[in-house]
């Protein structure tokens, strides 16, 4: 059964000025331990790559919030939601303390799909009940 829905598209040019003016503490603020030592991997060798997959993480993190219908209130936190992806490449969604637990009290499941092209970045998340 379907718990919820969520949506998100993000303007990369956003994004990009977020990165700009608040630098790593941006970052660190939206992205996991995991997904930092990535974009730090992606920045290093194409810096649009890096302001691309910030997007994307942003922008799926939005949208799983959303589908659990807390937003952005406690426990969803920025750091407690982590987009990973399986050795096919195919997004996932990890949980981390109280978030995980709260998730997991609810016994739901997450899919996740993200996108980017141009200057937008886009995912849509589906939550359901098992």
């Amino acid at each position: 059964m379907i718990y919820g829905i969520g949506t998100d598209i993000c303007d990369i040019r956003r994004i990009r000025s977020s990165l700009e003016r608040y630098g790593e503490r941006f970052v660190r603020k939206v992205l996991s331990d995991a997904e930092y030592a990535s974009w730090q991997q992606r920045s290093a060798r194409w810096p649009e790559r890096g302001v691309r997959f910030l997007a994307t993480r942003f922008s799926a993190k939005e949208a799983f919030s959303k589908a659990i219908g807390l937003g952005m209130r406690m426990p969803m936190t920025w750091r407690a939601c982590e987009v990973a992806k399986l050795p096919s490449g195919q997004p996932i969604i990890v949980l981390h303390g109280a978030l995980k637990n709260w998730f997991e009290e609810r016994n739901l499941r997450v899919h996740v799909s993200v996108t980017d092209e141009s200057d937008y970045a886009a995912s849509f998340c589906v939550v359901e009940k098992n």
